[in-house]
């Protein structure tokens, strides 16, 4: 990371999909694709996340989580023992949280070939020169993203049990050569309404993994809708007591509502600031973003302040998406210049 510019501008994960994506999902889970049909399209699907954030100037880049389906971490729960599949709770109406297919745990879980986050970390490796980031759901969103019928004493049994998987699979990435990993938590409130706990849940997760490590905290994202109570407050203090290096939060889609926290906890550690809302339909101009970050740097060190949307891009339109990005960097650009440091 060495390299990196001043203010420097990342993804949280996924990217915006093509719409010819969205017809090879169709298509494989009507079983009209082999499995070199599905690998070719997933291959190039990713090939293309790599190629737009590299053309907008991103300068840390994922793989845009192309290969997970219609949610960051629900494709997961297939490679996983002790889950099956259950209907959705809701057919009618518009798309929410209810309206997908649900999961339910029916006995110990395993996972004994891994989560594939290595396969996919791997490819983007080989496909890149650019700094990268590799992300993972973290154990508190996998676990609300199920029904416990069998196998557990009760949810908090589970939910440790998800974080050691995790844990596997954080340290075979860095092991592969991942130097920068996130752990995702939109579904929080459940399990760690107190910053504390949460800690605690989040250094299970990575105990033992040599990596530069992120958290990224966010309310919800599905459809643009929140599943949390859209507040840090109540997490700060006690949340610093996770073994992250960074923190990377939601803010614009709040107008920047609570960034004066990092001025009043901030212990010196990174903060990937979301100054871009992939949730609305408005493109931001570089000024925008620019005023974003005049705002942020009242808060933050300029040396430790990340620029990045507030969360990932998969449910935003690929033509809205790709001109946010070109214009979040050259926001970013705009505030080097600034400050003597393009």
């Amino acid at each position: 990371m060495s390299t990196l510019p001043l203010l420097p501008t990342t993804v949280v994960g996924s990217h915006c999909k093509p719409g010819w994506w969205h017809l090879v999902q169709e298509e494989a889970c009507k079983g009209n694709l082999g499995p070199t049909d599905l690998q070719e399209a997933l291959d190039t699907a990713v090939d293309i996340a790599i190629l737009d954030q590299e053309r907008a100037g991103i300068d840390i880049i994922s793989d845009g989580e192309m290969r997970r389906g219609l949610h960051f971490y629900r494709t997961y729960y297939a490679r996983l023992q002790g889950v099956q599949t259950a209907p959705p709770q809701r057919r009618l109406g518009e798309p929410g949280y209810d309206t997908r297919e649900s999961y339910e745990v029916v006995g110990r879980i395993a996972a004994p070939e891994g989560m594939g986050i290595v396969r996919e970390f791997e490819y983007l490796k080989a496909h890149t020169r650019r700094p990268t980031k590799v992300t993972c759901a973290g154990p508190q969103t996998f676990t609300w993203g199920v029904t416990l019928r069998d196998g557990y004493r009760d949810d908090r049994e589970l939910l440790y049990d998800f974080a050691r998987i995790i844990n596997a699979e954080l340290r075979a990435l860095a092991a592969a050569g991942a130097t920068f990993i996130q752990v995702d938590e939109p579904a929080f409130t459940r399990w760690a309404a107190d910053g504390k706990t949460f800690a605690e849940i989040y250094n299970a997760t990575v105990e033992g993994v040599q990596a530069k490590l992120a958290l990224h905290i966010c309310f919800g994202n599905h459809h643009g809708r929140p599943t949390a109570k859209r507040t840090y407050r109540p997490l700060f203090p006690g949340v610093l007591a996770a073994r992250a290096d960074q923190f990377v939060l939601e803010f614009a889609n709040r107008e920047l509502a609570e960034i004066a926290l990092w001025k009043e906890f901030g212990d010196g550690r990174e903060l990937g600031a979301g100054l871009l809302d992939q949730k609305s339909y408005y493109i931001e101009t570089p000024e925008d973003i620019a005023e974003r970050i005049r705002v942020a740097l009242w808060y933050v060190p300029r040396d430790k302040l990340y620029i990045n949307p507030d969360c990932g891009l998969h449910p935003t339109p690929r033509w809205v998406g790709l001109q946010k990005l070109r214009n979040m960097v050259e926001g970013a650009r705009i505030v080097r210049r600034e400050l003597g440091a393009e």
